[in-house]
């Protein structure tokens, strides 16, 4: 049996974040399951946040990002870890998806049809969200647009399916016990490789 490819990609730019703690408790628990597991936290990598010219041209990719890049391709499972801010996610993740996520690189137009092809197929996926937000006014009120642009708009799109969903709130009033709690069940998903 072949080991897993596991990558964790932490999307906030705290490095004394509870997201932080939630990716460490991921990666813990899938090291546990003998897996191999990499880790991209987005803060300490240095690349320009803006698609200069869209799809126009393309901008030359730093270093890190064509390290990302690799690290993306080579896993079979990735885990997301991301706050939600203004019912989307920061800045930074926005950045490096669309530094990223480029034709050629996870999707490729194909001449005469609407949908691109998926380059990332046979890939799954675990999005670990945190917010302040309750879950149930993000989906009944606000339709979760967070989740849905990132699952389905850029995961899906890409070819990543299925697409799971761990949501994290709310965090702002949240005890040290519910904390703990969530850390303890990530950390079982880590060695479940869900």
């Amino acid at each position: 049996m072949t080991k897993a490819e596991i990558l964790i990609v932490n999307g906030h730019p705290d490095k004394e974040s509870y997201n932080a703690a939630l990716s460490e408790a991921y990666r813990q628990g899938a090291e546990q399951s003998n897996a191999n597991v990499s880790v991209i936290h987005l803060r300490d990598l240095d690349f320009n946040l803006n698609l200069e010219f869209g799809y126009r041209k393309r901008s030359d990719l730093e270093p890190d990002l064509v390290t990302a890049i690799e690290q993306v391709k080579r896993a079979n499972h990735i885990v997301w870890v991301f706050p939600m801010w203004w019912y989307g996610y920061p800045a930074l993740m926005k950045g490096f998806v669309e530094r990223t996520f480029l034709p050629g690189i996870f999707f490729e137009f194909e001449k005469g049809k609407s949908l691109p092809k998926k380059l990332l197929k046979g890939k799954t996926a675990r999005i670990i969200v945190t917010a302040d937000t309750p879950k149930w006014y993000d989906t009944l009120f606000m339709r979760s647009p967070a989740i849905n642009q990132f699952r389905k708009g850029t995961l899906q799109f890409c070819g990543i399916n299925p697409v799971k969903v761990s949501y994290i709130g709310p965090i702002k009033s949240s005890s040290d016990e519910f904390r703990a709690k969530w850390l303890s069940r990530v950390h079982r998903l880590g060695m479940s490789n869900k």
